[in-house]
């Protein structure tokens, strides 16, 4: 049950009609997990925080630097030098006192990111390499976890919906990161360190992520599933591009 104070500060999501009381204490039981607690994990988190999502794991091991400020707006210059993990906890409990912050101060890996990552309902990557990025889909798909995935440059960025372990309707099965895009040579992919962001830009998208993984929650809408939303905040353009799923279930599995 929700609490009065509880029931006021999520008023305006139990009058809106398709979440209602029913649907926000789907949200407080729900455990979702942000990978990253950068420039993408920022608005995750603060909005995951204020829907009030139950248990919010934060995945991070790097301490907040002065360059991260321009973008990762839940640190402040107080936080310089803290473990991200840590400031992203204060700030959320700030937030909402009625949320419970799982950290995990720590890089996944291959021995580590199944067991950090089980037990979550949704799992979203705000990480900034390729290496991790590809790692988690990995394991979001072994555990046959929704992945909420994003990522940002420049003035660009993407969200899309990653569930490679389910099929539609025509029996193919939805795809998987890898056959979507191809993971770059470690140290020829661009970063943000090497040719910048627009610090709006994670602002964005990381919203965007947000809004994927409340609906996941919620069974609400159509995800952005073989679908990536791609952002140029040049032009302030959104394309909706449709990617096709992988072959039939029946026929992958002939020998």
């Amino acid at each position: 049950m929700l609490s009065h104070e509880e029931l006021q500060r999520y008023a305006r999501h139990i009058v809106l009609r398709d979440v209602g009381g029913p649907g926000q204490q789907t949200l407080t039981a729900a455990r979702v997990v942000v990978v990253g607690a950068g420039g993408l994990g920022s608005p995750i988190l603060q909005y995951l925080a204020a829907a009030g999502i139950g248990t919010i794991g934060i995945v991070d091991d790097d301490t907040v630097a002065l360059s991260n400020l321009q973008r990762q707006i839940i640190h402040g210059t107080p936080d310089i030098g803290r473990p991200k993990v840590a400031s992203a906890r204060d700030a959320i409990l700030r937030l909402n006192p009625h949320v419970t912050v799982e950290p995990h101060e720590l890089r996944l890996d291959a021995a580590n990111a199944r067991e950090i990552l089980s037990g979550y309902d949704v799992v979203i990557d705000g990480t900034d390499n390729f290496a991790t990025r590809f790692l988690v889909a990995d394991a979001c798909a072994a555990l046959e976890t929704p992945l909420v995935a994003a990522a940002v440059i420049e003035f660009y960025g993407w969200v899309t919906v990653l569930m490679p372990y389910a099929t539609a309707p025509d029996g193919s099965r939805n795809p998987s990161l890898k056959a979507i895009m191809r993971q770059p040579d470690e140290g020829r992919a661009q970063t943000c360190a090497d040719v910048g962001i627009l610090g709006v830009v994670a602002g964005i998208l990381g919203t965007l992520a947000a809004a994927e993984a409340l609906k996941l929650v919620l069974g609400l809408g159509t995800p952005l599933i073989r679908r990536m939303l791609a952002v140029d905040v040049r032009d302030m353009s959104f394309d909706s591009l449709d990617y096709a799923g992988e072959p039939a279930v029946a026929a992958a599995d002939e020998t």
